[in-house]
C-alpha cells in the first residue's frame, strides 16, 4: 500500500484484516517502491496518486513497464474522468476515488488476487505441458494409469495445486476422486490436515454442525462446546464428497463460506474465519442438476475456479494391464497367496466390458478371481461369468467399425501384456527359457517364438 497519508493506510489496511488479507507492506515514501518491488514478490499495490518526490502517475508507468506482472489499484482523492482514462491506458488494473467503500476495496483486491494466481497456474501448466515432465510423480503413486490423458490431468493437478482456490473433481463412481483429492492436498504445501466428509444425505442442520461445530447449549443434549470439521481442517484441506446431493439450504451455508472464508457454529452469532482449502467432488452432472434448480449456480460457479474431469475406465482401457498386475499382487498380499499369472485372453475379456464401477469394480474382479484361483495361473471363468450379467460395450447392430477400433485396442492391449509376461519370467528364471516356458505354461518353441516376435533375445540363452 503506497499513500502518503498515514491515517490512509490504516483505514485500507483495517478493511483488508476484516477480509484474512493479512500480508500487508505500508509504504509512505514513494522512493521506496522500486527498490520494495526489486526484493519482494507482490501481489497487488494501491497506490496513491498525489505523492510528493515521485508522483503516482509516475510509479504507474516505472511499475507496468518493470514489472508489469503486479497488478495496480489506483486509490485518489481525484474524480477526474481523464486522469481515470489516462492511468487505465498506463495499465492501471482499477480505479478507485476516496473515500473508499470497504467492500469496494476487498472485492478489488481479491479480483486482483484471483488475476495474479491464474496467471501463474497458466504460467505452470504450459511449463509443463512444453516439457512433458511431472516435477512430484510421487503425490500420484496411490493412482495406478499408465494414461496419456491421466499424466495430463496430473500436470493440471501440479500446476493448480498451490492456489486457494476451491477444486471441483468430477468422474463416474469408482474412478478414484478421493486419490484426486489427496494428491491435490499432497501437492498444496498446506500443513493443516486432509479432512474427508460424504455429505451424501446429510439435512441441514447436522450438515451444518458436522462442518461448523456448535455452542455448548445450542440444541437439546449439546453438553459441551463441539469444533466442526472446517475448524479440523483449518490451514489445511477439507473434502467434501458427494456435493451434488447437498441440500438448498446447506448450499447457501456453503456458499458463504466460499465467498466470504468465515462460517458461525450452531448457537453462535459470532462469525469465525477459516484459510482451510475446499475441495469437493461428485458422480453427478451439475449442469443438469442447475436446469432442475436442484443446485445453486452461483455456487456452481464458486466451486469450479478449478475443474478436474477424471475420464471412466472405459475410455482409457490402457490401463487395464497396469491396474490389473497391481490388483494382482494387492489381492495375492492380502490372501496370502503367490501372485498368479494371467491368461493372456484377459484383457480381450476385460476390453470389452463396460466397467460402470470403473478402477474400484475391477479391483474387485480381480480379488473375486485370486480368491477362487488354486494354480499358478489365474482362470477366465471367474471373469467371463462376471461380464456375462453386463450388456457388452457395443450392441450387435453397431459392430462394424467400433467392432474393428476395440479389436485393435484389444490386441494391442494384450500384445503389451504378453510381451510384459515374457519379460517378467526371463528375469525370475535368470533367463532359462526352459523354466520360463513352465512358468507361463507354454511350450519352449513357444516361448522362442515370442521371443523372436518381441525382440527379446539375450546374451544368455538357455
Amino acid at each position: 500500500m503506497v499513500d502518503d497519508e498515514a491515517q490512509a493506510l490504516d483505514s485500507f489496511e483495517t478493511a483488508l484484516l476484516f477480509a484474512s488479507i493479512n500480508n500487508i507492506i505500508r509504504c509512505e515514501d514513494s522512493r521506496d517502491v522500486m527498490p520494495l518491488l526489486s526484493k519482494k514478490e507482490i501481489e497487488v499495490m494501491l497506490l496513491d496518486l498525489s505523492m510528493p518526490h515521485i508522483s503516482g502517475e509516475e510509479l504507474l508507468s516505472l511499475v507496468t513497464k518493470d514489472f508489469p506482472e503486479v497488478p495496480v489499484i489506483i486509490i485518489t482523492g481525484s474524480n477526474d474522468v481523464e486522469t481515470a482514462v489516462g492511468c487505465m491506458k498506463s495499465g492501471a488494473f482499477d480505479y478507485m476515488v476516496k473515500p473508499v467503500e470497504k467492500s469496494r476495496l476487498i472485492s478489488g483486491v481479491k479480483r486482483a488476487i484471483e488475476i495474479r494466481e491464474l496467471q501463474r497456474e497458466n504460467q505452470l501448466l504450459r511449463a509443463h505441458v512444453l516439457s512433458d515432465q511431472l516435477e512430484h510423480p510421487g503425490a500420484f503413486s496411490e493412482i495406478i494409469t499408465g494414461s496419456g490423458t491421466m499424466r495430463s490431468i496430473f500436470q493440471y493437478i501440479e500446476a493448480i495445486s498451490i492456489s486457494p482456490q476451491p477444486v471441483l473433481i468430477t468422474g463416474e463412481t469408482g474412478v478414484g476422486k478421493e486419490l484426486v483429492a489427496r494428491a491435490v492436498h499432497a501437492l498444496s504445501n498446506r500443513k493443516g490436515n486432509f479432512v474427508p466428509v460424504n455429505v451424501a444425505g446429510l439435512d441441514d442442520n447436522v450438515f451444518a454442525d458436522t462442518l461448523f461445530g456448535h455452542k455448548k447449549g445450542a440444541f437439546t443434549g449439546a453438553d459441551q462446546a463441539r469444533s466442526g470439521l472446517i475448524e479440523q481442517a483449518s490451514g489445511g484441506t477439507l473434502f467434501l464428497d458427494e456435493i451434488g446431493d447437498l441440500n438448498p439450504m446447506s448450499q447457501v451455508k456453503l456458499l458463504r463460506l466460499l465467498q466470504d472464508g468465515e462460517f458461525f457454529p450452531l448457537g453462535s452469532d459470532i462469525a469465525k474465519h477459516t484459510d482451510a482449502r475446499v475441495v469437493v467432488a461428485t458422480n453427478q452432472n451439475l449442469h443438469t442438476l442447475q436446469e432442475s434448480g436442484k443446485f445453486r449456480k452461483d455456487l456452481y460457479y464458486r466451486l469450479c475456479a478449478h475443474h478436474i474431469h477424471i475420464p471412466p475406465l472405459r475410455e482409457r482401457y490402457e490401463d487395464l494391464p497396469v491396474l490389473v498386475d497391481h490388483f494382482l499382487e494387492k489381492a495375492s498380499k492380502a490372501l496370502s497367496k503367490q501372485k498368479p499369472a494371467p491368461p493372456t485372453e484377459l484383457f480381450s475379456v476385460l476390453a470389452t466390458y463396460p466397467f460402470q464401477g470403473n478402477v474400484r469394480e475391477l479391483e474387485s474382479m480381480i480379488f473375486d478371481a485370486v480368491t477362487s484361483c488354486k494354480s499358478e495361473r489365474l482362470t477366465l471363468e471367474p471373469f467371463r461369468s462376471y461380464t456375462r450379467k453386463s450388456e457388452p460395450v457395443t450392441e450387435v447392430t453397431e459392430r462394424s467399425t467400433a467392432a474393428s477400433t476395440l479389436r485393435e485396442k484389444i490386441d494391442t492391449i494384450s500384445q503389451m501384456t504378453e510381451k510384459q509376461m515374457i519379460m517378467d519370467a526371463l528375469n525370475k528364471t535368470n533367463q532359462n527359457r526352459t523354466k520360463a516356458a513352465e512358468l507361463l505354461g507354454i511350450s519352449r518353441r513357444t516361448l522362442q517364438n515370442k521371443i523372436k516376435e518381441y525382440s527379446l533375445q539375450s546374451d544368455h540363452q538357455k
